[in-house]
């Protein structure tokens, strides 16, 4: 079964379910995604309501192969006391739903990391995000900026893994000319 959804020249949305044939085309995108969703048999979940200005939302996770479940140990101070604005989700992995002020995404993202690393050791290293090359946009924080602090984290957390350090990102990114 495939659901598949096309933006139209018009403004509108429109859904179509492969099985069943059922299309739907309409203004509101999250109307067409939810009726092609029912026909599907699918649940659909409503996006959550757009954060308070200077706010943002992202979700922050441990990777790692061996970091154990949700309800490893090393994760009990971050289930009981998260840091403020996060809280604690069991994806089959542990990982925090966050909202939180700041100037942009990466400056609260590098908040929430470096606030985790500092008063429980631990270093969450995704965003959770599972297709990172599926994007498109330039709202730096929004998705787009949500898909660049994502694979940050995993280059980092990879990098180590790999015998590389700080200094060797850092020649990296200065090689590519960014300013």
């Amino acid at each position: 079964m495939g659901l598949s959804f096309s933006r139209n020249p018009d403004g509108t949305t429109t859904g179509h379910n492969t099985e069943t044939g059922f299309t739907f085309t309409a203004a509101d995108a999250e109307e067409v995604k939810r009726r092609v969703y029912e026909d599907a048999g699918w649940e659909y979940t409503p996006p959550p309501p757009p954060v308070a200005p200077g706010c943002h939302r992202f979700a922050l996770a441990d990777d790692s192969f061996d970091a154990g479940g949700f309800g490893a140990e090393r994760y009990a101070g971050l289930r009981t006391e998260p840091p403020a604005g996060c809280l604690a989700e069991d994806w089959g992995s542990f990982a925090l739903r966050c909202e939180r002020p700041g100037a942009t995404l990466l400056d609260v993202v590098a908040g929430a990391v470096a606030e985790i690393r500092r008063d429980h050791g631990l270093v969450m290293n995704s965003l959770g995000i599972e297709k990172p090359d599926e994007w498109l946009g330039s709202d730096r924080d929004g998705h787009a900026g949500q898909i660049v602090a994502h694979l940050l984290l995993m280059a980092a957390h990879r990098a180590v893994r790999a015998g590389y350090g700080r200094a060797d990102l850092v020649r990296l990114l200065d090689a590519t000319g960014i300013e």
